[in-house]
């Protein structure tokens, strides 16, 4: 599964390529690797981290076009969209990309993580809030390897905020797939 998170510097975008990458090959039993990218001013302009998770050994480490992307800004949407492959999954932040300008030939889940790590007591939670949603949405890897992943990639004393922050996006990652099959199951309904 070749996976790329985007977004600018300061939203914990590489940490959240560790942790899949962490989960992955130290929790699940996969193999993973990950490159990473960022301009030059770092804090504030655009970076990616790019993830490659596979049952076999990765042979290549770098992703070609991504099956997977995660987006929490919109200069990252707009850099990485086009190379998302068709009937790929797109994740999104809802207040930082705009969904007018979506593609039509992906799936596409948004979840307000920046306001929810926000409701946490801090944004700098958001990133984990959204590895929550994009372990629940993609089942890339499992809730209980990131979970195991957190204490290492974290000072201890918020570990238990990370956590909470995971299981606020999982859970919301879980609703939103719940909509989705209503909603699917709604329109085969009427095209019946």
């Amino acid at each position: 599964m070749d996976i790329r998170f985007s977004g600018f510097g300061g939203q914990g975008i590489i940490k959240s390529g560790i942790l899949v990458g962490k989960a992955a090959s130290l929790f699940d039993n996969k193999y993973g690797t990950m490159t990473q990218s960022f301009g030059p001013e770092a804090r504030g302009g655009a970076c990616s981290a790019q993830i490659v998770v596979d049952d076999s050994p990765v042979l290549y480490p770098y992703i070609v076009a991504p099956e997977i992307l995660v987006t929490m800004s919109q200069e990252a949407y707009e850099k990485f969209t086009d190379e998302l492959i068709p009937g790929g999954i797109l994740l999104t932040d809802t207040d930082l990309v705009k969904s007018e300008q979506f593609r039509k030939d992906v799936k596409v889940y948004s979840i307000p993580s920046t306001r929810i790590a926000e409701e946490l007591g801090n944004r700098i939670f958001a990133n984990v809030v959204m590895i929550g949603f994009f372990t629940a949405v993609t089942k890339v890897v499992s809730p209980e390897a990131m979970k195991k992943a957190i204490p290492g990639a974290v000072p201890s004393r918020f570990i238990d905020i990370n956590i909470e922050a995971f299981d606020r996006g999982y859970n919301y990652g879980l609703e939103q797939l719940k909509e989705a099959k209503g909603s699917r199951k709604k329109k085969a309904a009427v095209a019946a």
